[in-house]
């Protein structure tokens, strides 16, 4: 047997007691032995005394949205109106021209004027893509594309195209109301999307990142093209799907599906087709379900008002409605992931869940709540009982975090994303990023987590803070069993698949401050190098 042996390395196996191992055997694919002296005709690599760890795995991700945006306008460092502009008048090459990584709140003065954007963009339709995923700014010329008449715009349940005095579009459109632009620019075609596969997945592995989840596929706002799991395949086929990938796909893809007069009434895809269906490189996750909002637009639907404003936010659609498609996915045989930020919304993901558990019991790949912007410590109990996965984003707090604070007071900010409460409670805690609304390098996500402070310097729910070993082990591990891969990767163990990253440093033994700083050396998918050198 031809098999590999990495010695002199300081490897922690994220066994989950802080154990290390100084030597690990890798052979078909998978770990072998650790600690173990090198069998004859083995090929030895010196680690040389660096940090391996098991791969990176991003629990909450959008690889396909990530992948454009390295093609796309980027407006993360647009502070002022002039910065906007500045960038929308570079010469763009498409019929449209698009934009990302855009934050309204860090503008000092205010948001740009329509008829400056229609200006700057000289008659093209113009999207630009906010960070957070709720919202879109277009110009006049999107609108009326769109079939929306920017001077007397209809209103949209379950998002907004807001308004000025005189009753004009201002160009932001929230939640829903983003559907009638995706509805001009989509479906995309088989090579925009695989091609934007390849791009992130090469960016993934300079990051030590060998497992993602997609969180959103195939329909919804959040999707590409209603054959978007196909492109994935062909991705995989074509060599441009570079990490093990597990795709959400959305509630508004699955349909009834008929059976026997026996079995439940169920919402599904086509043949039955659910959760679990793949292999260790591609595999359909759970039912991606949207609740609510965002803090940032003030949309996600709270039990009290924000603080900033009198309302509480509100909710994507019926809720009885969203219940019974949830219920009827939960009944095809779907695990369900639904996001829910605020406090009323996580109420409600609970209320559905725990009886989707109650009637068909649990599910290999657990059911999840995505995101928890405001998260009490009932509703913790409520998922330990019930074996419901939490996926914050601490890096939201680096990111957005005094703006986040601001929309909900100090008070709830000390319940936002939680982590240390969820250890404490007995609930799973992943690694998660949701890329490229905020910042997916997992080690700037792993300060994040050990740090919990603003961009500004406040602390940000301090008592939720954990330690560099506890969030690497969410990143590695906790993605694992969050995504129903718990002892088959995640680990450095005998059996599991041969994930490795090697780090430049021990993010346990330098500075917070400096943990995102650290370099990834090498990448290894399956025993092979893939990124670096080790």
């Amino acid at each position: 047997m031809n098999a590999t042996t990495i010695v002199n390395a300081r490897a922690k196996t994220m066994d989950g007691a802080g154990g290390t191992a100084t030597s690990i055997r890798i052979g078909f694919g998978r770990i072998l032995e650790v600690d173990n002296e090198p069998a004859p005709g083995d090929t030895v690599i010196d680690a040389r005394g660096r940090t391996v760890i098991p791969g990176f795995n991003d629990a909450h991700a959008h690889s396909v949205w990530f992948g454009q945006t390295l093609g796309e306008i980027n407006l993360a460092n647009a502070r002022t109106r002039a910065d906007v502009i500045a960038a929308l008048r570079e010469e763009s090459a498409g019929e449209w021209v698009v934009a990302s990584g855009f934050n309204p709140n860090l503008l000092t003065d205010g948001p740009v004027p329509i008829a400056d954007l229609d200006q700057a963009t000289a008659g093209k339709p113009l999207l630009i893509k906010h960070n957070s995923g709720h919202a879109y700014t277009v110009n006049s010329e999107a609108l009326r594309r769109a079939g929306i008449d920017p001077a007397n715009p209809p209103q949209i349940e379950g998002g907004e195209v807001v308004v000025d005095d005189n009753g004009n579009a201002t160009g932001l459109l929230d939640e829903n109301a983003m559907r009638p632009i995706n509805d001009v620019l989509q479906p995309e075609s088989e090579s925009t999307i695989t091609d934007a596969l390849d791009r992130a997945g090469r960016h993934y592995l300079s990051e030590g990142i060998t497992s993602v989840t997609d969180a959103g596929v195939a329909g919804g706002w959040i999707g590409h093209s209603p054959q978007e799991f196909g492109f994935y395949q062909r991705a995989r086929e074509t060599g441009k799907l570079h990490v093990r990938t597990q795709a959400m796909i959305t509630l508004d893809a699955l349909h009834g599906i008929d059976g026997h007069a026996d079995d439940p009434a169920v919402h599904g895809l086509d043949a039955g087709i659910r959760t679990g269906l793949g292999d260790d490189l591609l595999q359909i996750g759970p039912v991606k379900i949207f609740t609510d909002g965002s803090l940032l637009g003030k949309t996600a639907a709270m039990t009290e008002d924000y603080a900033c404003c009198c309302h509480a936010g509100y909710f994507q659609g019926d809720t009885e409605t969203m219940r019974s498609r949830a219920l009827a996915a939960a009944a095809g045989g779907w695990s369900l992931a639904l996001h829910a930020i605020g406090d009323k919304a996580v109420d409600f993901a609970l209320d559905v869940i725990s009886e989707a558990v109650d009637k068909q019991g649990p599910r290999t790949i657990p059911h999840r709540i995505e995101h928890g912007g405001v998260v009490r410590n009932d509703q913790i109990e409520r998922m330990a009982k019930a074996g419901i996965v939490l996926v914050p984003q601490p890096r939201f707090i680096a990111e957005f975090g005094d703006a986040m604070a601001e929309a909900i007071g100090a008070e709830r900010a000390g319940l936002s994303y939680p982590a240390k409460r969820l250890l404490a409670g007995g609930v799973v805690l992943p690694g998660s990023s949701d890329r490229p609304v905020a910042t997916g390098t997992p080690l700037a996500v792993v300060q994040s987590f050990v740090e919990r402070t603003t961009a500004s310097g406040q602390g940000y729910g301090p008592e939720d803070r954990i330690t560099a070993d506890e969030a690497l082990y969410a990143y590695t591990a906790g993605s694992a069993a969050a995504t129903g891969w718990a002892g088959k990767k995640g680990q450095i163990a005998p059996g599991q698949l041969a994930d490795l990253a090697v780090l430049g440093a021990d993010p346990a033994e330098v500075p917070a401050s400096q943990i995102g700083d650290i370099p990834v050396e090498a990448t290894v998918l399956g025993g092979e190098l893939v990124h670096g050198d080790i």
